[in-house]
């Protein structure tokens, strides 16, 4: 890994249902997921902007993707303002499992939620 390089450079989010998982986070992050098939995979595309250094991802359905609660934990950004994004989790199907939550100062405030699929997600942000 080259250090100057983001240590994060592609994520994928398990799931079951992708119309379902891209109302979910289409509803929670006021967004416009676009969905594609790709080698085999149902891929729903989270926002991003080419040549700019930035991480993206994506909702994934294939054989080889499962939901969990469990294992590595994603942290999606949730600015400007993480307490609008955590009040649209439970109206969109999801469940507020750690509400927003100071760092510190420094860092900013996280929360926790379960979306549609049965993902545990993080939430970060500087207010």
């Amino acid at each position: 890994m080259n250090k100057d390089a983001n240590a994060l450079n592609w994520f994928e989010i398990p799931v079951t249902d992708m119309q379902r998982a891209k109302n979910f986070y289409d509803k929670v992050f006021d967004i416009n997921i676009a969905v594609d098939n790709m080698m085999g995979m149902e891929m729903g595309f989270l926002p991003f902007e080419d040549g700019n250094g930035k991480v993206s991802g994506a909702l994934v359905k294939s054989d080889m993707h499962k939901p969990s609660m469990d294992g590595a934990l994603v942290y999606l950004n949730a600015n400007p303002d993480i307490q609008k994004v955590v009040d649209r989790v439970e109206s969109a199907g999801g469940k507020v499992v750690m509400p927003k939550t100071l760092i510190n100062e420094q860092v900013g405030y996280m929360a926790f939620f379960t979306d549609t699929e049965g993902n545990k997600m993080g939430l970060h942000a500087s207010s």
